[in-house]
């Protein structure tokens, strides 16, 4: 007998947001809004972790005054997405956000380990919808930085659109962000 579909209730952001300040989750429970579903983020692994605090060391120095790097805080993506990136990359100071979270990174990175598919199907293709130019998977599985530009329509995608381009980094290469052209960043700093 066949089952029959379940119906699935999608999201907006502002709804999210309210279920956040109502204290609906448990403090430290790491819940994301992508694409409408409340999705259950990676747990934290000690190599995991050590690889999001070295990007953001990394990228702190590169990008410099001006510039907030955030980890795993969340980011107005869009009316239906809010994910928490391990790090992302935004102008202004840490207090312009103090009133709502940034919408607009230049730069946002995953670290995966477990999660390497759905960063590359699913926050890919999200993170290119948002027009966002730039995206880093810190890859530990094969020790690489992925480097993923130009986003663009793509029919086949999860959510329509992907990068255009994509180069997989060793750890004896090394990276300049689109925003911060001058920076070099040796992969081998961003991985434990």
């Amino acid at each position: 007998m066949p089952r029959p579909e379940l119906q699935v209730r999608r999201w907006k952001r502002v709804e999210y947001e309210r279920l956040v300040d109502k204290g609906v989750f448990e403090p430290g429970e790491r819940v994301e809004l992508i694409d409408g579903m409340l999705v259950v983020a990676e747990p934290q692994s000690s190599p995991h972790y050590t690889a999001i605090r070295l990007v953001e060391r990394a990228l702190t120095r590169a990008f410099g005054e001006g510039w907030d790097v955030r980890t795993q805080a969340p980011i107005a993506l869009d009316d239906t997405s809010e994910p928490e990136p391990d790090v992302a990359v935004v102008r202004g100071d840490l207090r312009d956000y103090a009133e709502a979270h940034p919408a607009d990174p230049v730069l946002v990175v995953e670290v995966a380990l477990t999660s390497l598919a759905s960063d590359r199907a699913h926050k890919s293709s999200l993170y290119a919808r948002a027009g966002r130019p730039e995206y880093w998977i810190v890859n530990l599985v094969d020790r690489v930085l992925e480097v993923y530009r130009e986003p663009a329509a793509s029919p086949s995608a999860l959510y329509r659109w992907d990068y255009g381009t994509m180069e997989a980094l060793g750890p004896s290469d090394s990276v300049s962000p689109l925003t911060a052209p001058a920076a070099r960043i040796a992969v081998a700093d961003l991985l434990p």
